[in-house]
Parts: C-alpha cells; sequence; structure tokens
C-alpha cells in the first residue's frame, strides 16, 4: 500500500521555470486550438466509462474540453488550470450550455484538495506540460480516491505533434533539466511514474489536424498555440522565415488531404487505464479504449462476416440439373 501526504508546495524546477511556461500557455489564445480538440475530452470520458454523478477533477484542463465532456455526462466536475484566462474561455462555453461546473485556478504540481477527493482524475493535453513529472504523477494519485480512475491524453513521441515540438525545440531550446512531455505518451514512462499500479492501459489512437492549407495551419498557430507564437515572437526576421520553412515542410511530409485541404493524422492520446494498490493515493484506472482501425477492420474480416459470406455461396449452389440460381433467387430444391 503507497501512502502519499498532502502537500501544499510543488517540489522540482525552480519557480522561474514555471513562470515561463505559464507564461507561454497564457500567450496567443489556446482556447482557439483547444476547440479543434474536443473530440479528445468526448473519447476520454468514454473511454474512462464515466457514470453520472461522480466527482470528477479535470487537471491542466485549459478551456475545458474534458471538462464539458464530462458535464455533459452528468458528472460533477472541477475544472483547473494555471492559466485563469483559458479557465474564464471554460467558464463560458459551460455557461452557454447550462453546464454546471466548479472553475479553480491550481497548480497541476501541488492541487489544493485533500486526499481522495475525487472519483476520476482526467487531463487532456495538460499534465504532461508540467516541470515535475513525478510530482504532478503523485498529485494525481493522491487526491484519487481508494477505486477510483485516472484518464489521461498525452501527444506521442512518434505523431506530428512530438515532430512540431522537436521542430521548436530547434529554434527555442527548452529550459536545461526539464524532462519532454512527449514522455508521458510512452508506454515505459507513464509506467514509471505510476510503478505501483495495479495494471495500466496504454492504447494509441489517432486525431488528424484538419485546416485549409499549410499556410492556414501556421497562421493560427503562431497566433493562438503557446510554443509556436513564442517562438514566433522571440527569433528576428531570418529566424522567422527560416521557422516557418522548416513548419511548412513539416506539414506537407505529413499532409493526406491534398487539394482538398489540409488534413495531417496526429498520435493521439496514448490511453491508460491505470489501477493502483490502495492507501491515500488510490488505485487509479485510465481511460483505456480500442484502436478503433482494428476493431472496423474486425468487423469487415470477423467470424460473423465471414459465416455471412459462406452461407451465400451455400445459397447459390448449382440445383440438380446443374444450373445456378441467379443474384437473389436463393438455394433451388433438388
Amino acid at each position: 500500500m503507497t501512502t502519499i501526504a498532502n502537500t501544499t508546495t510543488a517540489s522540482g524546477p525552480a519557480p522561474s521555470i514555471k513562470t515561463r511556461q505559464q507564461a507561454m500557455w497564457a500567450s496567443g489564445d489556446f482556447a482557439v486550438i483547444g476547440t479543434t480538440l474536443q473530440i479528445v475530452g468526448e473519447n476520454l470520458c468514454e473511454a474512462i466509462d464515466l457514470r453520472a454523478g461522480e466527482r470528477v477533477l479535470d487537471v491542466a484542463a485549459g478551456n475545458g474540453n474534458a471538462t464539458l465532456a464530462a458535464a455533459r455526462r452528468f458528472a460533477r466536475v472541477t475544472s483547473t488550470d494555471y492559466v485563469p484566462a483559458l479557465l474564464e474561455r471554460g467558464r463560458a462555453r459551460a455557461g452557454a450550455e447550462g453546464l454546471d461546473v466548479t472553475f479553480e485556478v491550481a497548480d497541476a504540481e501541488a492541487l489544493p484538495y485533500p486526499s481522495a477527493t475525487f472519483d476520476v482524475v482526467l487531463s487532456t493535453f495538460g499534465v504532461m506540460f508540467a516541470p515535475d513529472h513525478a510530482q504532478s504523477a503523485s498529485e494525481l494519485r493522491r487526491v484519487c480516491r481508494l477505486g477510483g480512475r485516472i484518464g489521461l491524453a498525452s501527444w506521442t513521441p512518434e505523431g506530428f505533434l512530438g515532430e512540431l515540438l522537436r521542430v521548436v525545440a530547434r529554434y527555442v531550446p527548452p529550459p536545461p533539466g526539464v524532462r519532454s512531455p512527449l514522455l508521458w505518451g510512452t508506454r515505459a514512462h507513464v509506467q514509471d511514474l505510476f510503478a505501483d499500479a495495479v495494471s495500466i492501459e496504454h492504447t494509441v489512437r489517432y486525431f488528424a489536424f484538419r485546416y485549409e492549407s499549410p499556410a492556414h495551419w501556421i497562421d493560427i498557430f503562431r497566433q493562438f498555440y503557446g510554443p509556436v507564437h513564442k517562438a514566433f515572437a522571440t527569433l528576428d526576421t531570418d529566424g522567422q522565415a527560416s521557422f516557418e520553412a522548416d513548419l511548412i515542410a513539416l506539414l506537407r511530409r505529413a499532409d493526406r488531404g491534398g487539394a482538398g485541404g489540409l488534413v495531417v493524422p496526429g498520435a493521439r492520446p496514448p490511453r491508460r487505464r491505470i489501477v493502483g494498490d490502495g492507501g491515500d493515493a488510490g488505485p487509479v484506472r485510465g481511460g483505456g479504449c480500442r484502436d478503433l482501425s482494428r476493431h472496423r477492420d474486425a468487423r469487415r474480416t470477423g467470424p460473423l462476416r465471414r459465416r455471412r459470406r459462406a452461407a451465400g455461396r451455400r445459397d447459390r449452389r448449382p440445383d440438380a440439373r446443374g444450373r445456378a440460381p441467379r443474384r437473389g433467387e436463393g438455394a433451388r430444391p433438388a
């Protein structure tokens, strides 16, 4: 059994690193990007098997994708982020739908809640960006009750966002000593962070970025996505031109939409089912779900479809005179 004491201050990286990160996410307007990712929050709530009436905490919620998805399922939701402006965007969205949600400023590394407060803890592309990975994971476990679940959605190193963040890092290197947020998208790192879990379910899903063109994507991300916005703001004219050229090259390599518009598949959250061993940290279970592309293929070629095809072949056997039935006529009696 693992017991984690309640804490009020975060350990790890210096406050200046966190202050810089907070300023980066407060720059631009991530809510514009966030709304295009709403499907992730919806799928995560289904993957975690969310129930009406459960107490849900959305950590590093941004403008509230998972928050709204949980509230739409009649959960009692608390939405948190350390960027107040993003919480206000989430509050406006919830108000427009008449959803009852509590919004509170909170740091993922020092959540201001007693241990075992929530049935479900969620984070979509949020907690992965906290500087101290171990402290953040510890806080997620601490506030989740015994038998509760944790659902995480994190970008993978192999996907488009992984490539994008590596391009950004070539022009604006991250602070020394801070581990890559993309580690949260790897099985090994999550197993290390939740080493006391009974089980962890890790499933890769896919999300497609859909924009008019590479130029349209750059225009949106340059204005509104913190890492890209800050990189452009930091670079001189020549650096901006080089950065933009590298982004366009990346987008063109990844594009699957062609003349019909930009469609960039990006590896979406490894969904995780994490079951812990108890104590105040609580067993936690993250949202695992099947790879739907494999599921669809299975439906097309699975046993039921094969049986139907076999039956169709039997129905079209020749009659006693050697004459095969016409399509739709069925088998002829001998």
